[in-house]
C-alpha cells in the first residue's frame, strides 16, 4: 500500500499502532501526540506525556486507596481545578482541539480528548476507565467492584450521567431524533478511540475542503485498519480530489479487493477504469 503521509510520521505512529500489539497495551497519548506531529512535526512527545504522569502522581496524592468516589473527585480536583482542562464551546470545530498537546496548552479540547487526558491519567493510577463511544458525545465509564456503572462526561467537568442524562445530550445534538440504544454504551476499543479522533480530525477538514490536510489523516486510520473497505474507498475519493489519479485507483482496486461484494463494487470498478483510460491518455 502507498502512502502520501511522511514516513516519519507513518513509521511513528505504526510503533505504536501495529496489528502485533495488544489493543489494551496500545499507549493512547503516545499515540495522540503522534497524531499531533502532523500539525507540529517538531513536537516534544515525552515532554507531553510527563504532564500526564505528573497530573497522575498529584491525583494519586489526594486518593491514594483508589476508592472510586474518591479517586473521580481527586481526578475532577486535578483535571478540571488545577489544570483547567475544559470543553471548547466556542469553537468546537477548532482542528486545535483534537490534538493533545494544544489541548493540555490552551486548556480547551472536545468531549474525546477530553476523555483521553482523563482516562489516561487516572490508567496511571492504577484505576481503570474504558472509552464509550455514544454517538456525538464520547464518554468514559468506570466498573465498580459491587458492579456498578458510573458513566462520566469528562466535557462537562466529570459528571456523572444517568442513562436519562445521555438520552439528554443525545436530544441536544440531534434534536430529539435519536434514541438511546444499549449499544451506545458499549465499551469501545484503544484503536476505536483513535480511529474516532482521527476521524472527527478529518471531519473537520472536509468540512472546509482542506483535503491537503485530511488526506494524511486518511493514511493514520488505514495504518490501525489497513483493510477497512469504507476508509480505502474515502481516501480513494480524497486522492481523487487533489489530483492523485494513479494512487487513487489503487486505493479503488484495494476496495474491490477486500470488499468484491460491496453494494456499489460496479460502480467502483467502472470509476477505476476511467480513472485507468484518463491516465492513459495523458502518457
Amino acid at each position: 500500500m502507498h502512502y502520501t503521509a511522511p514516513t516519519q510520521l507513518l513509521e511513528s505512529f505504526s510503533i505504536f499502532v501495529s496489528p502485533d500489539i495488544e489493543d489494551e497495551k496500545i499507549d493512547l497519548v503516545r499515540s495522540a501526540l503522534v497524531i499531533a506531529r502532523m500539525e507540529y512535526p517538531n513536537l516534544e512527545i515525552e515532554e507531553y506525556a510527563g504532564r500526564i504522569e505528573r497530573m497522575a502522581r498529584r491525583a494519586a496524592a489526594i486518593a491514594p486507596d483508589l476508592d472510586p468516589v474518591r479517586t473521580l473527585a481527586a481526578l475532577n480536583q486535578v483535571l478540571f481545578e488545577q489544570a483547567n482542562l475544559r470543553g471548547n464551546r466556542d469553537d468546537y470545530y477548532d482542528p486545535r482541539n483534537s490534538f493533545l498537546n494544544d489541548v493540555l496548552d490552551r486548556g480547551l479540547g472536545i468531549p474525546i480528548t477530553l476523555s483521553m487526558i482523563y482516562m489516561e491519567v487516572a490508567s496511571r493510577m492504577g484505576f481503570h476507565l474504558v472509552g464509550v463511544g455514544m454517538p456525538g458525545h464520547f464518554l468514559l465509564k468506570h466498573y465498580g467492584a459491587d458492579g456498578q456503572e458510573r458513566l462520566i462526561d469528562c466535557f462537562n467537568r466529570g459528571d456523572i450521567l444517568s442513562r436519562q442524562d445521555c438520552q439528554t445530550r443525545l436530544d441536544e445534538i440531534y434534536s430529539g431524533e435519536m434514541e438511546l440504544r444499549p449499544e451506545f454504551l458499549h465499551p469501545i476499543s484503544r484503536r476505536q478511540i483513535l480511529t474516532r479522533m482521527l476521524n472527527n480530525l478529518k471531519t473537520v477538514y472536509l468540512s472546509t475542503r482542506n483535503f491537503r490536510k485530511a488526506l494524511p489523516i486518511a493514511d493514520l486510520i488505514l495504518v490501525i485498519y489497513p483493510q477497512s473497505p469504507e476508509d480505502l474507498k474515502q481516501r480513494a475519493l480524497l486522492r481523487y480530489s487533489m489530483g492523485i489519479h494513479n494512487l487513487a485507483a489503487e486505493d479503488l482496486d484495494a476496495y474491490l479487493k477486500v470488499a468484491p461484494k460491496a453494494s456499489d463494487a460496479e460502480e467502483i470498478k467502472q470509476m477505476a477504469l476511467s480513472i485507468r483510460r484518463m491516465l492513459a491518455l495523458m502518457n
